[in-house]
């Protein structure tokens, strides 16, 4: 049987040769739950009578939404959490010591890798599709199941392949590429399938715009996004202490796709995702003649916030200033981040440039804290959702774009295209 690389993975997990559609019971590699949903899974799992977890060095725990605490309900929240990881005296509890945003996190840290069957209640685990891992976003009570168990049931998902060929534009990167699929196939048109990514531009795609462009695979509709290894994540993987050995898988010749895309990048624009749908997808050029005044430029989340964002950005802000009516806010995504950020004098262009820098969090991402937006404002992100209130007033708008877009625009206060600088 020619095989994808979704369906080997799960074929190496179970034992058994499985195909596309088939109901199985996989075991669990890593469990990720953040301070919002994990509280959920742990009522549940102390409900279910459990006394241990059946892999504990396969659960991290990462505390990232509303961390430090906003107000007393988070703070409540997170003690959930504390206390379950104290007790069960875990390995892998990331909170203030050691901040990060989870899907950033836990590659750096070389807790997710090739191979692997992941879930986490966080629709964007499918992030981790970029190291070859099988990685999808449950609901917490699937996540409790699996932590009593170490197991956990999938239909195995078909796959869409999806080819890349040309060559990129200059300030056109992996979020431009997904938004462009998002575009074209709509945020059903991968309903339950496995996103597959391929051809001679993702061969030269560095690993963040791999992370990049599998993080929003979901927004496709998509189970997961999934990037075959190669050498790129090979040396990615190469200083990481590993919680475990590797596997790779390839698909195989001739294996069965639900369909197969291609997509030439050759002139591809930078592309803006208009309100209130990811798939509202639209070339920069169209939006610099629309004439888009911006009060909020943000650039972070798990989509956006590593180091090769922050180079980006720095690269257009350095000796410039943020317009008088725009604020611009600058999350790196891990504390390493951050700190290599600093090292290279990142930040001081940042701050001088007229940005606010924060902690890592999601905060802003969500509407959660941290960036809020306002009565009717208009927001330019690197994050990976634009629906009715997502950052906050439900009149509010977010365009979303790659970090080199929302520099330009946080200088031009309105939204404007990095490659006219």
């Amino acid at each position: 049987m020619k095989q994808t690389i979704t369906e080997k993975i799960f074929s190496d997990h179970v034992g058994k040769e499985v195909g596309a559609g088939e109901i199985i019971e996989s075991k669990i590699d890593m469990i990720i739950g953040n301070d919002i949903t994990t509280p959920i899974s742990i009522k549940q799992f102390e409900r279910s009578g459990a006394k241990k977890l059946a892999n504990p060095d396969g659960f991290a725990i990462v505390m990232d939404h509303y961390i430090p605490t906003k107000d007393i309900l988070s703070a409540n929240q997170a003690k959930i959490s504390r206390e379950f990881a104290y007790k069960h005296d875990l390995k892998n509890y990331f909170d203030e010591k050691d901040m990060g945003i989870e899907h950033a996190l836990l590659p750096e840290k070389g807790l997710v890798i090739p191979g692997d069957v992941i879930i986490g209640a966080d629709s964007h685990t499918c992030t981790h599709g970029a190291l070859g891992a099988f990685s999808t976003g449950m609901g917490s009570t699937d996540l409790a199941y699996a932590m009593i168990t170490g197991k956990n049931w999938f239909k195995v998902p078909e796959s869409i392949k999806v080819i890349f060929k040309g060559k990129l534009d200059k300030h056109v990167y992996g979020k431009d590429l997904i938004l462009e699929i998002i575009r074209q196939i709509g945020v059903d048109g991968a309903l339950y399938k496995a996103l597959e990514f391929s051809g001679e531009v993702i061969e030269g795609l560095s690993m963040d715009d791999r992370f990049s462009m599998c993080n929003m695979a979901i927004e496709a509709g998509a189970k997961s996004g999934i990037i075959a290894v190669d050498e790129i994540t090979k040396e990615f993987l190469k200083d990481k202490n590993l919680r475990d050995k590797p596997r790779f898988f390839y698909s195989d010749e001739g294996a069965k796709y639900d369909k197969i895309l291609e997509i030439d990048v050759t002139n591809l624009d930078p592309v803006i995702a208009y309100p209130f749908l990811p798939s509202n997808g639209k070339s920069v050029r169209q939006a610099v003649r629309d004439d888009l005044a911006i009060d909020q430029a943000f650039i972070g989340s798990c989509t956006n916030g590593r180091l090769s964002d922050l180079r980006i950005a720095a690269q257009i802000l350095k000796g410039k200033k943020v317009a008088r009516k725009t604020r611009l806010i600058i999350t790196p995504a891990t504390q390493k981040i951050a700190r290599a950020a600093e090292k290279e004098g990142l930040i001081d262009i940042f701050i001088d440039a007229g940005a606010v820098v924060s902690n890592p969090t999601c905060g802003a991402c969500l509407g959660g804290y941290m960036g809020i937006l306002g009565a009717n404002e208009r927001c330019i992100s690197t994050t990976n959702r634009n629906f009715v209130g997502r950052m906050g007033d439900r009149t509010s708008e977010i365009y979303l774009a790659n970090s080199a877009v929302v520099a330009a625009s946080a200088i031009a206060g309105k939204i404007a295209d990095p490659r006219d600088l």
